[in-house]
């Protein structure tokens, strides 16, 4: 359910937020912080319990990032998602269920800060996780648009996909609101494979204006 943040933008002025962020994939031990990071973007009824965010962040097939400020080394913003098949679509408040012959990058949540909007989070935690689908030769990339963030993943290269099943558009109708079905095609890379991706130990660091 990728929101951005409580305002659906990521642009506008920090506010009393470091200069300088680390990439890294999540771990169990950043639960409290990324609680911390929903309850602030999202309305109450778009919160995911933290059992659930527990089950995620455990998971060896999930795909999960955080941004953190290396000052104080605590998550501003996360992103969320798994290997999933094209179409499908995860409920809110649904267990991420990964395929085994996955084609798609299910991007289930992502979230900023507002104390660390501006930097660019947003979008760079979209790149990374887009490098990786491309590098496993994923053909697509998808999510459910909540609130008002559909200016930002429409620059992201994401459109609005009608559900195709009856199951797709029941999962769908659990977000409360105008909630919609966003996708979006990959560039093949040719001679690229997994083991050419070392997705599991990569740190990247960068300054976002």
């Amino acid at each position: 359910m990728p929101g951005i943040d409580g305002s659906g933008q990521d642009g506008c002025p920090a506010r009393a937020t470091p200069s300088m962020f680390s990439l890294r994939r999540a771990r169990p031990a950043d639960l409290p912080a990324i609680l911390a990071v929903q309850a602030q973007c999202y309305a109450p009824q778009l919160n995911e319990p933290p059992s659930i965010w527990q089950q995620r962040l455990q998971h060896p097939a999930a795909l999960c990032w955080v941004a953190e400020a290396q000052a104080t080394a605590v998550p501003l913003a996360y992103l969320a998602g798994y290997p999933a098949c094209l179409g499908s679509i995860t409920a809110l408040n649904g267990d991420f269920l990964p395929a085994t012959a996955a084609n798609c990058l299910y991007l289930h949540d992502l979230a900023v800060s507002p104390v660390a909007n501006g930097h660019g989070l947003g979008g760079a935690l979209v790149a990374e996780a887009l490098r990786m689908a491309q590098a496993r030769q994923w053909s697509h990339a998808a999510l459910v648009c909540v609130q008002d963030a559909a200016p930002f993943w429409h620059k992201q290269g994401f459109t609005v996909t009608e559900p195709a099943t009856g199951e797709s558009r029941a999962a769908l109708a659990t977000y409360p609101g105008a909630a919609r079905y966003m996708t979006r095609a990959l560039p093949v890379q040719q001679g690229t494979t997994r083991s050419d991706f070392a997705d599991d130990c990569r740190f990247r660091q960068a300054r976002f204006r």
